[in-house]
């Protein structure tokens, strides 16, 4: 079951860029929710309290209550964009979820079994996740939080594939409706082989690199003198 995350949110009238950063300078995050056959609603969030709750992984693929005055709207985030240098959140999309109306979401793998896996424990091999999300349909009710991948039996160079992840009730993936090449890896169990790379000597400004074995100069001229004459 997921958890409840209630948004507070107050309507904006101004759009555009100049809204969305006087917005910003405010402490709080645009946003717009659409779907459900109604016309798109421009938001906005109080930041400090949007950054909190984002610290929860479940958010992500929950169903969020999203509540404009005595209003409330059932919706999941579809898109989110960051700065790129900041902790700040620049932008908000959600989508308004009806009950019977099915929706599509990524939500994310969690890797069970990992320490007592026979290519672990036994073989001496790393895990790696080759996949830490997946797109699933479903209807609103039987949306998961994540979903387990048991890698507990996994033998050394062995790999699971998208088909073997075992979907909650009501719970499809989209991806292995499209044929085998489709199926792609989620995770394996291999020794990693580390490779050292030997450090280049670095050159002198101006110095030359030599390949091979330097060859020996003429007698004479190792100390830049002519040579003697007969």
């Amino acid at each position: 079951m997921s958890d409840d995350f209630d948004l507070i949110a107050e309507t904006r009238e101004d759009q555009g860029k100049g809204a969305s950063r006087r917005l910003r300078r405010q402490g709080k995050v645009p946003a717009i929710i659409y779907g459900a056959g109604r016309p798109p609603r421009a938001l906005a969030f109080d930041h400090n309290k949007v950054i909190k709750q984002l610290e929860n992984e479940s958010f992500y693929s929950s169903i969020l209550n999203i509540k404009v005055r005595d209003n409330s709207q059932a919706a999941i985030l579809k898109d989110m964009q960051r700065h790129p240098a900041k902790n700040q959140i620049m932008h908000m999309d959600f989508q308004r979820i009806v009950e019977d109306q099915e929706i599509k979401m990524n939500v994310p793998l969690h890797f069970i079994g990992e320490d007592v896996a026979p290519g672990v424990k036994v073989g001496g091999g790393k895990v790696s996740h080759h996949m830490t999300e997946v797109e699933i349909v479903c209807l609103p009710k039987h949306l998961p939080e994540y979903i387990d991948l048991d890698i507990s039996e996994v033998e050394l160079d062995e790999m699971l594939y998208l088909s073997d992840i075992k979907l909650p009730e009501g719970v499809e993936m989209p991806a292995l409706a499209q044929g085998p090449e489709a199926n792609r890896p989620v995770a394996s169990i291999h020794i990693i082989k580390e490779v050292v790379i030997e450090e280049e000597e670095e050159l002198e400004p101006g110095e030359v690199p030599v390949e091979g074995e330097e060859e020996e100069a003429p007698e004479g001229e190792e100390s830049g003198e002519e040579p003697a004459e007969e």
